[in-house]
């Protein structure tokens, strides 16, 4: 990670997350997330608040200029808080017309230095969702590309990219992006395989019972639950 100083609009990040804080709540938080990073204290509610008032106003002419502000944020952040603060940044309504293939380099910086779920998933199912669907040819091939990379983090987006498809979901790359991980057994991936499969399910129960029973062999018990979770069984008699 590139070491930077603070940008303004980071110390305005950092200033606003001070004034809403609850230190006593940091060490709890910090133990949960399994953090090597320290808290300030900040819950969700209260940083969703806080961000939503001070990026109000913020308008970039450029994709280069929104990524300057992100990546100040993020690269200077000594707080976790700091780093969902600029995940929040990503998602701006003043930035969806950056969210196009360009964006992907972001993203994965994002994503291998913050190398958690906290961060990653909503990355995944958000931002490069976004892309996905005003890019779909380049970022389809790109998520075929990182299910067989060597970072899980990068696995787990392509796993699980398209968790809000729903009926416009490419079961077709759903599957190539779970096949290179299909026998891991790194806990993350497996969650992850069942997490997407679980979301199909939603749209299609019968193909994901197939899916699963086909796969049997293959599929971690943790995927075949978190698949089947929410479908309905046939009663037996």
């Amino acid at each position: 990670m590139k070491t930077v100083g603070v940008t303004p609009l980071a110390a305005l990040v950092r200033a606003g997350l001070e004034a809403v804080a609850e230190p006593g709540k940091a060490a709890a938080m910090q133990a949960y997330m399994k953090s090597a990073m320290p808290y300030l204290g900040v819950s969700a509610v209260p940083l969703r608040q806080m961000c939503t008032a001070l990026f109000k106003d913020l308008r970039y002419e450029s994709a280069a200029a929104w990524q300057d502000d992100v990546l100040g944020v993020w690269r200077g952040a000594a707080f976790r808080e700091e780093r969902y603060c600029a995940i929040a940044l990503t998602g701006l309504r003043a930035a969806e017309k950056f969210q196009r293939f360009e964006a992907v380099g972001l993203y994965e910086e994002m994503v291998v230095s913050g190398a958690w779920w906290d961060y990653v998933d909503v990355i995944a199912t958000q931002r490069l969702w976004a892309l996905l669907c005003n890019d779909p040819v380049p970022v389809k091939e790109l998520m075929r590309q990182w299910s067989g990379d060597k970072n899980m983090w990068k696995r787990r987006c392509a796993i699980i990219c398209q968790n809000k498809a729903k009926k416009g979901t490419d079961l077709a790359l759903l599957y190539e992006c779970i096949e290179p991980s299909i026998g891991s057994k790194e806990f993350f991936l497996r969650k992850g395989i069942g997490w997407a499969l679980r979301e199909y399910a939603w749209t299609d129960p019968d193909e994901v019972r197939r899916y699963v029973a086909a796969n049997a062999d293959r599929l971690s018990g943790l995927s075949q639950r978190e698949a089947l979770k929410n479908v309905l069984r046939p009663r037996t008699r």
